[in-house]
């Protein structure tokens, strides 16, 4: 591996880093995009659910084959031919004229960036020391917390002149770019050995599936990061509206003030992360202390009134933020040539938990029927809200009653 200058790591980091600003918009923007979706296509709760969290059921199917392609060919080059089939897929989104296309785009969108972070993770494995891994993850989801600021206000304020299906021409268009940028701004290379052979990497990845520790991890984030993932990217728009009685332009202004949270977060809990490093604190306990936190805040959500509540979804984004650590701290107790199918198997419990918090939130949420003015009652978010949290807690305790599963360095 050569010497890590300024300049070699920019060229391994910002490349990625745009790449995921725009994964991260594709993966929030419905929460804009849902009124007018719900409008042209009579869309009910678990309908604008299932078309969203479709985007992340795709990306998660492709997660275990990915981690292989990732060892075996290198981040540079899978990350771009995927970029390439997430902008096909918000062409046929943006053109698609009833359920069944919204679909199909959807899901390539989600196939297409599902490198978008986990291409990244292994690069900076590859590239950075291991000290700086933390960080480097930290600035790269802090980029994706700026894609989530971009998928709010911005995005509202395009669709006057745009329309709906014109952002997503535009997004197109950028994830094209955000392609060529990874292929011939990233550097091939800084893999520690050849790959081994395919049938020793399924094996190994079969180890790591089974590892006591990327059980007791995956157990606890299936649920915690799930929760926090998903409704982040969809749920809290129509929350707001709905239950806090927010309108329009202030419902985007507030997922600016939320996205912006994240991004922060995201910053935050590297910087943080690694200067407890340096006396001795371990990632995995700076993650563990956050996402108590989340939990509680999380908590007061679903009992305060909604309008006196609204604010804490920044604080609860900002906690949320903490899973990069959870990745940080899982993928490095595994060895360098392994770090993709690490990261990737952990990625897939994830997204398998947004796919289910989005589906079944919206599943809850018809229980109840629409108010005269085509909003839902707050009673049905604080429901799914509250099932959620209990469904956490669990997690939570799966995690805590499984210690002798250490984290390796």
């Amino acid at each position: 591996m050569p010497e890590l200058s300024l300049s070699l790591a920019l060229r391994v980091f910002a490349p990625f880093a745009f790449g995921y600003f725009l994964s991260y918009l594709g993966r929030v923007v419905n929460a804009v995009l849902a009124p007018h979706l719900v409008a042209e296509f009579a869309l009910g709760a678990a309908d604008l659910g299932f078309l969203t969290s479709v985007y992340f059921l795709a990306f998660a199917a492709f997660q275990l084959p990915l981690g292989i392609l990732l060892d075996r060919f290198g981040p540079r080059r899978i990350d771009t031919g995927l970029m390439l089939v997430a902008a096909l897929g918000a062409f046929l989104f943006g053109a698609a004229d009833g359920i069944a296309g919204l679909t199909l785009g959807r899901a390539l969108m989600g196939l297409g960036v599902s490198a978008c972070l986990m291409a990244p993770f292994t690069a900076y494995r590859l590239w950075f020391p291991a000290a700086r891994v933390a960080l480097a993850n930290g600035l790269l989801m802090a980029c994706g917390g700026l894609g989530a600021v971009a998928g709010t206000v911005p995005v509202e304020a395009a669709l006057g002149p745009a329309g709906w299906r014109g952002v997503l021409v535009l997004y197109a268009l950028a994830v094209v770019a955000a392609a060529a940028a990874v292929f011939f701004g990233v550097p091939e290379g800084g893999r520690a050995a050849a790959p081994p052979s395919l049938a020793r990497q399924i094996r190994e990845l079969a180890g790591i599936l089974r590892d006591p520790l990327f059980v007791r991890v995956a157990g606890a984030t299936i649920a915690i990061q799930g929760t926090f993932i998903g409704l982040q990217s969809l749920w809290l728009g129509p929350w707001l509206a709905d239950a806090a009685g927010l309108e329009g332009s202030a419902v985007a202004d507030y997922l600016f003030w939320i996205a912006l949270g994240m991004a922060v977060g995201y910053a935050g809990m590297g910087v943080i992360a690694d200067r407890l490093a340096r006396l001795g604190v371990a990632t995995a306990t700076v993650a563990l202390a956050a996402t108590i936190g989340l939990l509680a805040t999380q908590g007061a959500i679903v009992v305060l009134p909604p309008k006196i509540a609204a604010p804490l979804w920044i604080l609860f984004a900002f906690l949320g933020a903490s899973n990069v650590l959870w990745y940080s701290a899982l993928y490095q107790s595994f060895p360098v040539e392994m770090a993709g199918r690490a990261a990737t198997a952990l990625n897939v419990f994830v997204f398998l938990g947004i796919f289910a918090c989005q589906w079944g939130v919206g599943g809850v949420v018809d229980l109840w029927p629409r108010g005269p003015s085509g909003a839902y009652p707050a009673e049905a978010y604080r429901a799914a809200f509250a099932a959620l949290l209990a469904i956490e807690l669990i997690g939570l305790g799966w995690y805590l009653l499984r210690r002798k599963a250490k984290f390796r360095a």
